[in-house]
């Protein structure tokens, strides 16, 4: 059956608020959506297709897949492609469409990590799966030990040089790892523009100093990474604030921990009960104790502990965009939501840090 065509809402971008990634031309909406777990061969495209339209309904420009994301691999973006097809293609213009490649994709010696000769082969993949003939931003996935840093940068470069994307990024590098690539690709003359790390209330690695990055006094003296923690270093958001990238974080919601679904348990067919990537186990202890300590906080402002949550990483000056998951288009909707909700105001955020309790503080 042939679905109705699809009009977008002549509104959608009447109420998002869009920001400029890092020191680039590029603006991107504040809360994006994230084709990781419910675009596969297991979802109805139906269910995938409402949730695609109200996103772009509700001004969400920004949508992220990745070369294995399913199940299984390779399903998302052939997924994507047949919305595009069917009833997204005409504005294609109007969307920022990001794909990555870094982690395991097919057998063999050339299906994983950094190499060039991965990278150039998932690139086309990419392609050939969604129907497009560029995308917008391409990321290398994770950093692969065993290749060179200029290998891999360089084979982003020659991607955009290739028109095969117009932006590179990169995902969970660690910050002195982030400085080193942003040196190479400003060397290739391809800016990096954009990170995609982890960030929530409950995973606040990117404010952690590592003392291996060169401070920017140093670094412009031609010193190289290898010094003490005497030389003060920097964690992943100094690194980003200094080099111009802006950071589009991904897992906001912890996933699905930072949300009023496991105040009282593990409901069936949870995540948490379901996921490999969220366990039963997870959701106990210090950390649901904390969540339940923020919903006070998140009630006196009318929102839910999910848009709290999201409201939160937004208040970094680095973050970009928020990306979300979801599996029905009201989810959807609710995350939207924090995109247009007033700031934390500094009692607020010193009310989330006690709530927080004894958990870790990573930054130095």
């Amino acid at each position: 059956m042939i679905p109705e065509a699809y009009r977008p809402n002549p509104d959608r971008y009447q109420s998002m608020p869009y920001a400029r990634c890092g020191a680039s031309g590029l603006r991107l909406p504040r809360i994006a959506l994230g084709l990781w777990h419910n675009f596969g061969d297991a979802r109805h495209l139906d269910a995938q297709r409402a949730v695609l339209h109200a996103a772009f309904d509700a001004g969400v420009t920004y949508f992220d897949l990745a070369n294995n994301y399913g199940p299984p691999y390779g399903a998302a973006e052939e997924n994507f492609g047949r919305h595009l097809t069917h009833s997204l293609r005409r504005w294609r213009d109007e969307m920022i469409i990001a794909t990555k490649a870094g982690y395991d994709m097919w057998p063999g010696p050339y299906g994983d990590g950094g190499s060039r000769k991965y990278l150039m082969a998932s690139i086309d993949q990419s392609l050939t799966r969604m129907g497009l003939d560029y995308v917008d931003i391409f990321y290398s996935h994770r950093y692969d030990p065993n290749t060179p840093l200029e290998e891999t940068m360089g084979a982003l470069a020659d991607i955009v040089r290739a028109g095969k994307a117009l932006y590179v990024g990169i995902s969970n590098y660690p910050a002195v790892l982030t400085a080193r690539a942003a040196e190479i690709l400003r060397r290739l003359g391809v800016p990096l523009t954009v990170h995609q790390p982890r960030y929530s209330m409950l995973d606040r690695w990117i404010e952690r100093v590592d003392p291996a990055v060169v401070p920017t006094d140093r670094r412009s003296a031609g010193v190289g990474t290898d010094t003490s923690a005497d030389d003060g270093g920097a964690s992943l958001i100094d690194v980003l604030a200094r080099e111009g990238v802006g950071a589009v974080v991904y897992s906001p919601l912890e996933q699905g921990l930072l949300t009023n679904r496991y105040l009282d348990g593990v409901p069936e067919g949870s995540r948490a009960a379901t996921s490999r990537f969220l366990h039963p186990e997870d959701v106990g202890g210090a950390r649901i104790q904390a969540v339940r300590r923020l919903l006070p906080i998140a009630e006196a402002r009318g929102q839910s502990i999910a848009e709290l949550a999201l409201s939160w990483v937004l208040r970094e000056p680095v973050v970009t965009s928020a990306l979300v998951g979801a599996s029905s288009p009201e989810q959807l909707l609710a995350s939207v939501r924090a995109a247009t909700a007033s700031p934390l105001s500094a009692d607020e955020l010193v009310a989330v840090e006690d709530a927080l309790g004894d958990l870790p503080r990573v930054r130095g």
